[in-house]
């Protein structure tokens, strides 16, 4: 029987090496502070639903078995070498057989309700999308067909073409679907926009 493969892309949590846009903004302690935080949650949150299995995908390639980085009990496995694009392509070539969604570590809206209807796209849908207000994305889906597809090829990463560069690798007899919009926390505003909304609903919260 085949699996779902839910892949988190992950960075070593060392300070000045991930988030350094945000870091410009609110510094680099918080910063990895943010990071780590919402890498250790959301892992915690994937991991223990029996839906998919979870792997964490490791950048650097020597800090793959460094422990103390790491939240425990979960599959990790090497992003390899290249830019983003030559990574995920390495992903998806290496995973058993199954459908395959890549997330990244760093929005912190990701639910589990969201990376099941993605699954559950997958069984209609060739490739599935979760766009980013930005213009990137921030998750990636193929069934076991489109795994074969080179979508990467030419993608502007780290800009707002970086969607619709890869839509356009998409052979046009494939089918898309697409997730809702999330925001990709990058700059101090995104980060303080994204305080207000947990505020927001934590104050709900407490009103019942």
């Amino acid at each position: 029987m085949e699996k779902n493969h839910l892949v988190i892309l992950a960075k070593k949590p060392r300070l000045g090496y991930v988030k350094r846009r945000l870091a410009q903004d609110i510094g680099k302690v918080r910063a990895l502070n943010f990071y780590r935080t919402n890498l250790f949650s959301l892992v915690r949150r994937m991991k223990r639903d029996n839906r998919w299995c979870t792997w964490l995908a490791i950048t650097p390639n020597s800090a793959l078995k460094v422990d103390s980085c790491w939240p425990k009990h979960v599959r990790r496995i090497s992003q390899g070498g290249g830019d983003l694009g030559e990574r995920m392509s390495g992903l998806v070539r290496k995973l058993p057989v199954g459908k395959i969604i890549i997330i990244g570590s760093d929005i912190p809206e990701i639910t589990a309700d969201l990376i099941s209807r993605g699954f559950r796209s997958l069984s209609q849908a060739n490739l599935i999308f979760g766009p980013a207000r930005d213009g990137g994305y921030w998750l990636i889906g193929f069934d076991n067909r489109s795994r074969k597809l080179q979508v990467f090829s030419n993608v502007r990463w780290s800009t707002s073409h970086a969607l619709g560069d890869t839509v356009y690798n998409i052979p046009p007899c494939a089918r898309v679907a697409y997730l809702p919009k999330l925001d990709d926390i990058d700059t101090g505003v995104s980060f303080d926009l994204w305080r207000r909304r947990i505020a927001v609903h934590y104050n709900r919260l407490s009103c019942w």
